[in-house]
């Protein structure tokens, strides 16, 4: 019987902070969607995983309908968004990884006479994959990790003194980083079977007036690799769920709202309706 192995889902956004995790990889593959995107899947030696690597490009709303069509594709059991981000906090440092306990969408609101309203949405990090991130840097002497909230925002801070700056300052005061695709790939995870999920950020500038000097130097390469080692080590840490494995996919039928068709019921999301079941298997969207 051939091997099968769960799969780890890492998303990115640059090809920087994909080829930082793709170094980690080995045994790949390239797989391509009917609809055209493209994933590398491979082994991460020495766990029981699979990865599954796709670069994304920019934006929230873009990482979560990608990340969408991925999940429903491969079934992964967990999902990381893996790249670099802009610190917000005069304690966290260009290199420093910022691990989301929770990730916030920025953008969220009310416009008012009296002024922008703020209603924060946020999504949690997974808890498991968070534990085992902690676990994982105590042994990483080379890693300076933060467990703080990251904020996603379709900009580019370069000014810290900037309107949006004082925004997060006011209303995201707990936030470690800010980014621009966390918030979607969250969303996703959370909406299709609410999968373990965590943004895994390294921090290539300050977000202020020196972050191309910064870029220029070479901070965002290592900030990916700051990224994608603390990740590789999550994966190490975090075990599968028991008995899970590629196969476990089950078919399912475009349309059907989710149902899962087995012996003499249909499973429609937590509720089951017993009884004789017309028609047939297969055939639908997998």
């Amino acid at each position: 019987m051939q091997e099968t192995r769960p799969t780890a889902l890492v998303l990115t956004a640059l090809p920087l902070e994909y080829a930082a995790v793709r170094a980690h990889v080995e045994e790949r593959e390239e797989l391509v969607h009917r609809d055209g995107t493209r994933v590398e899947k491979g082994q991460l030696p020495g766990t029981s995983w699979h990865v599954a690597l796709a670069e994304l490009g920019m934006g929230a709303e873009r990482a979560a309908a990608l990340t969408t069509q991925l999940i429903n594709w491969l079934r992964p059991e967990a999902v990381f968004f893996v790249g670099v981000a802009g610190s917000l906090k005069d304690d966290i440092g260009i290199g420093d990884v910022v691990v989301g306990t929770k990730v916030y969408e920025i953008h969220g609101g009310k416009q008012t006479p009296d002024g922008f309203q703020v209603r924060p949405e946020s999504l949690p990090g997974s808890h498991a994959l968070v534990q085992a991130a902690r676990s994982a840097v105590r042994d990483m002497p080379d890693v300076r990790a933060h467990f703080l909230p990251i904020a996603t925002g379709d900009v580019v801070l370069a000014d810290a003194e900037s309107e949006i700056a004082r925004f997060l300052r006011k209303n995201y005061n707990d936030a470690g980083a800010i980014e621009m695709e966390g918030s979607g790939a969250a969303h996703a995870a959370h909406l299709n079977g609410q999968l373990n999920a965590l943004v895994i950020r390294g921090i290539s500038d300050r977000a202020d007036a020196k972050k191309h000097k910064a870029d220029a130097s070479g901070s965002q390469k290592r900030a990916a690799e700051q990224a994608a080692a603390v990740t590789v080590a999550v994966l190490h840490k975090h075990r599968p769920r028991e008995g899970s494995s590629d196969s476990e996919e089950r078919p399912h039928r475009h349309g059907d709202g989710g149902a899962t068709y087995g012996g003499d019921h249909i499973d429609f999301r937590g509720g089951t309706f017993h009884g004789p079941v017309t028609g047939k298997q297969g055939g639908g969207q997998r």
